[in-house]
C-alpha cells in the first residue's frame, strides 16, 4: 500500500517525466480523483509541451481519471498495466478518452 506522500509525489514526479515533444500543441487539465486512505484531487495541467502538477479540486477538467489510490500508484510506478486496469474496471476515465491514450506515449517510464 502507497503511504499518502508517496501518491502525492506522483505527480511532481510526472511533470518531470513529461516528453515535450509528445505533449505538443495539447491544453488539457487531468484532474485525479483518488479514493482510500491516501486518496485525494489532484491535477496536472499541461500546455504545449509543458506541464505543472497540484492538488486539490478543479472545475471543468479536460479528463478525470477516478481509482484508488494504490491502483493509481501501481499504473503510475509501472506496477500495473494501465489499459488492464481500465477493462477491470480499477480505473475510470471521464471526459476525453484522445487525452487518455496519448497519456501514454507523453510520460517517459
Amino acid at each position: 500500500m502507497a503511504s499518502a506522500d508517496e501518491v502525492k509525489d506522483l505527480f511532481p514526479a510526472m511533470v518531470e517525466r513529461l516528453i515535450p515533444d509528445k505533449a505538443a500543441g495539447i491544453d488539457a487539465t487531468i484532474l485525479f480523483d483518488l479514493s482510500g486512505d491516501n486518496g485525494g484531487f489532484f491535477w496536472i495541467k499541461i500546455t504545449d509541451g509543458a506541464a505543472e502538477a497540484g492538488q486539490g479540486e478543479l472545475a471543468d477538467p479536460s479528463m478525470t481519471v477516478k481509482a484508488s489510490a494504490d491502483d493509481w500508484f501501481a499504473v503510475a510506478t509501472g506496477q500495473s498495466n494501465a489499459m488492464q486496469a481500465f477493462m477491470t474496471g480499477k480505473l475510470k476515465i471521464l471526459g476525453d478518452m484522445g487525452l487518455a491514450m496519448k497519456m501514454q506515449t507523453m510520460f517517459a517510464q
